[in-house]
């Protein structure tokens, strides 16, 4: 499967302490879905809802689906914080934990 067949990206994320865990999840027209994980690993489900069982059994919390008072339940500001942005997977890695001030 290449990263160029899917239709559709969604964003997870999660917060440890002052840390912000990144995921992002593909799905693919075949139905498969795909999360690419702050370790570099792509790992492929066979539906969009087993991928998104996953990632909630692993805290994670759908980008797209938080207001503001999520965002300051897990730490941040939606005005301050948004899903990393790189031209390879490689670089994106790098971004895929971020540090964050906490809000007071």
């Amino acid at each position: 499967m290449t990263s160029h067949s899917y239709t559709s990206e969604r964003w997870w994320v999660a917060s440890l302490g002052k840390t912000l865990i990144w995921a992002r999840q593909r799905i693919h027209e075949t139905g498969t879905s795909e999360v690419f994980d702050c370790d570099g690993r792509l790992t492929t489900y066979d539906s969009e809802d087993s991928a998104n069982a996953a990632l909630l059994d692993a805290e994670f919390r759908a980008y797209d689906g938080l207001d503001e008072d999520d965002a300051s339940a897990l730490g941040f500001s939606l005005e301050a914080v948004s899903p990393p942005q790189a031209s390879t997977e490689t670089a994106l890695r790098e971004l895929m934990v971020q540090s964050i001030s906490p809000r007071h």
